[in-house]
């Protein structure tokens, strides 16, 4: 839970460019139809040069 607090507040201060340039997040989403059923995706992400983090759904 720690770790994952952490990754927030790390991407929360290079989104908003407390530590330089502002950085832009991405989101990416889907739907999965198939004869099981109906299964939908997203996924929330910042990147800065050889680092990124994601939240996913």
């Amino acid at each position: 839970m720690r770790l994952l607090a952490s990754l927030m507040i790390c991407g929360l201060l290079a989104a908003c460019g407390a530590d330089g340039e502002p950085v832009t997040p991405s989101v990416n989403g889907g739907v999965t139809i198939n004869q099981n059923g109906i299964y939908p995706r997203a996924s929330v992400g910042v990147g800065k040069g050889p680092l990124s983090i994601w939240l996913g759904l």
